[in-house]
């Protein structure tokens, strides 16, 4: 029987197809939007190797976005590109990108990427030599967004409020926020390693400003560790130049140039025209301590180039700066004073008044060295009249405006006067007299407890904030050996964690060719040190070698104290056909010289046991870190009963790993004698026999 086919049947139908067609777009719209913020977060990767190349692809997937792409594509785009632009010193593409990114925030009423944006324009007022706008933009940020529990909000609000902080000279407080943006960094949902990286980064520059090279250095080598963990060369080469300003202040000359030129380098082969400006600024420094006027003005000279192409004033004028006093050391006076003066207009006219007061002071300094003792005084006493304006300007503003406010309150209490006057004229009946001065009273009373309440609250915050920034610095230099100052198992295990979440998803096709080296390695009869010369001595040479064992290694190497007399060396990415010639550096690091202790002179030799890790392509879920260590340790102990002085390492199993490692893990002797493992043996330098006896 043939069955009709009525109209509605066919509606039905082609509702159902229309159905199927809208949730097919719609699954085709999220793919889509997957998919581009995918290849954006993988442009963002590659502008920590390259910052050009990822800001040219970047700027064409721009180019070629659909214009109904999806609020978070868009958005996330901008936020990138906004870096970028930063990185490759364009502030004039960087604020128009900004503006863009807060707008399309503002209309979707997005209030965490409406903060974001606001705290990234007051970058711009700090890069204007605006430190109090900047400050009044992050106050306005966290009066209406401090409140926010997005980590990204909080991490970029304290690093910027630590930035700001810094520039005004309240070192403790731009030393708390850097602290507060270091521990939110682990916080972070995604590139986490590059947060802290960037985190460690701020807070060397910090201690480089509280002239502190000491800890700045220490917190370097912190970052330089971790930075074997993620490509990085962006942040490594801004490490450089902190290391360098570390050195010259600690006077180490030939390091501070060394790190100056890597980090020009980094600079330029990144695409990153601010850090090469900023890194020949440095340079040229260099070369004005050490009175090699020529070669001062020739990288003065190539800085203020690069800070033109940019457009970078602030880098300009001190390249300008530069220039005068190279040219002074060289006896052209009147051409580097025509540079310096220059200057000097420059920040005149932004009211720069401390800026002028410092280079007022070197100024004089070049005039008297030319013996034009009549330029020198006059320069001199502007310097002290500026200063002493400065003073007073000061002084006269704190004077008005205490002035103002005594003032204003005599005016208040008129004001009361005449009320209460006119109360008592217009009171007729006693009981309403009373009643007011009841009323006055109580008033009085709340303001009185109201006080109280207030000034404890403020006084119990006080101490509250004292102890978390006490707390926070000690977490923070808890990874230190106190004798050492060498890393301590602490740091080594957290970096461990670390790393074993970034093997699992970004390091696996690295591991093979490049993988990471264990070298451990325990001080030879140290017993017998400390009974022979006393814990005294055996301290001496536990700080003695430490400083070899860093002197032996690359600046991306970690060394550490892993306890007594054992230290442990984890040196990422290494090339296995050179971790024999390490493990011969350090043997003969410490060998070949006696330690000096007073009029002491102390042999003193290490035994080491050596590992790949991963190892022999082993997977690191079958022998971990632990495990590898493990077996570093019996190869260790391997050596000391061959008699001591010597290092022996795991080559590679010569065996399938399932085999192996059940016996490696328990007996590493009985394993060689089955020959389940190719071992090398790597002998220290020859000992005087009558040295050691």
């Amino acid at each position: 029987m043939l069955k009709v086919v009525t109209f509605s049947s066919i509606a039905r139908v082609c509702t159902f197809l229309a159905m199927c067609l809208l949730l097919n777009t719609a699954m085709a719209d999220v793919a889509d939007e997957k998919n581009d913020i995918v290849r954006i977060n993988e442009i963002q990767n590659l502008s920590d190797r390259d910052n050009a190349e990822a800001l040219k692809q970047l700027q064409a997937f721009k180019e070629h976005l659909s214009a109904d792409s999806s609020y978070a594509v868009r958005l996330e785009l901008l936020k990138v590109l906004f870096s970028l632009q930063y990185s490759a010193a364009d502030p004039k593409s960087a604020k128009a990108t900004i503006d863009e990114y807060l707008k399309l925030a503002e209309i979707h009423q997005d209030k965490d990427n409406i903060a974001l944006a606001n705290i990234g324009k007051s970058f711009s007022f700090m890069d204007d030599n605006k430190p109090e706008l900047a400050l009044d933009q992050l106050n306005k940020v966290q009066t209406e967004h401090g409140a926010s529990t997005n980590p990204e909000v909080q991490m970029r609000l304290h690093r910027a409020y630590g930035a700001v902080y810094q520039g005004q000279g309240k070192f403790e407080l731009a030393l708390s926020q850097l602290l507060e943006a270091l521990r939110l960094s682990e916080l972070q949902p995604r590139r986490k390693v590059e947060a802290r990286l960037y985190g460690l980064d701020a807070v060397a520059g910090l201690y480089i400003s509280m002239k502190d090279p000491v800890k700045a250095l220490a917190t370097v080598q912190e970052a330089q560790a971790l930075s074997s963990l993620a490509n990085t060369p962006k942040t490594f080469s801004t490490l450089l130049i902190t290391q360098g300003l570390a050195y010259s202040l600690l006077s180490k000359k030939e390091e501070s140039l060394a790190s100056y030129q890597k980090a020009l380098k980094l600079g330029i082969d990144a695409g990153m025209p601010g850090i090469e400006a900023n890194a020949l600024g440095n340079i040229a420094d260099y070369y004005l301590i050490a009175h090699d006027f020529k070669n001062a003005e020739l990288y003065a000279r190539r800085a203020l180039k690069k800070s033109d192409s940019i457009e970078d004033k602030i880098n300009a004028a001190i390249a300008k700066v530069n220039i005068g006093f190279a040219l002074g050391g060289q006896g052209k006076i009147t051409q580097g004073a025509e540079y310096i003066n220059e200057v000097i207009h420059f920040f005149e006219e932004s009211d720069s008044k401390s800026e002028i007061e410092g280079i007022l002071g070197e100024l004089a300094t070049m005039y008297e060295d030319a013996g034009l003792y009549k330029e020198a005084l006059s320069i001199l006493r502007r310097q002290q009249k500026l200063s002493a304006e400065l003073f007073n300007v000061g002084r006269s503003k704190a004077v008005a405006g205490l002035q103002e406010q005594f003032n204003a309150e005599q005016r208040q209490k008129q004001i009361e006067l005449l009320g209460k006057e006119n109360a008592l004229k217009d009171a007729d009946i006693k009981n309403r007299h009373l009643q007011q001065v009841v009323t006055i009273l109580g008033a009085i009373l709340t303001v009185m407890v109201g006080i109280f309440v207030f000034l404890m609250y403020r006084r119990v915050k006080k101490v509250n904030e004292q102890l978390k920034q006490v707390n926070t610095q000690l977490e923070f230099h808890a990874v230190r050996d106190q004798l050492t100052g060498l890393h301590n198992r602490r740091s080594f295990v957290e970096l461990m964690k670390s790393r074993v979440a970034l093997a699992n998803a970004e390091r696996r096709e690295e591991s093979a060719d490049n993988p990471d080296c264990l070298i451990l390695l325990d001080i030879d009869l140290f017993k017998h040190i400390n009974d022979t010369w006393g814990h005294a001595a055996g301290d001496s040479v536990l700080t003695d070698i430490a400083a070899r064992l860093k002197k032996s290694v690359r600046d991306s190497d970690m060394v550490l104290r892993w306890g007594g007399e054992e230290f442990l060396i984890y040196s990422p990415k290494s090339n296995p056909t050179q971790i024999t010639r390490l493990v011969d550096r350090v043997l003969r690091a410490i060998g070949d010289t006696p330690v000096k202790v007073g009029d002491l002179q102390i042999p003193v030799t290490v035994t080491a046991g050596f590992i790949s890790l991963p190892f022999s392509g082993v997977p690191e879920n079958a022998c971990d870190w632990e495990k590898t260590l493990q077996i570093a340790d019996m190869a260790l102990y391997l050596g000391k009963a061959h008699g001591r002085n010597r290092a022996y390492g795991l080559a590679r199993l010569l065996v399938p790993y399932e085999v192996a490692m059940p016996i490696l893990e328990r007996d590493l002797s009985a394993a060689i004698s089955a020959k389940m493992v190719d071992m090398i043996e790597v002998i220290g330098p020859v000992q005087d026999k009558a040295a050691h006896a």
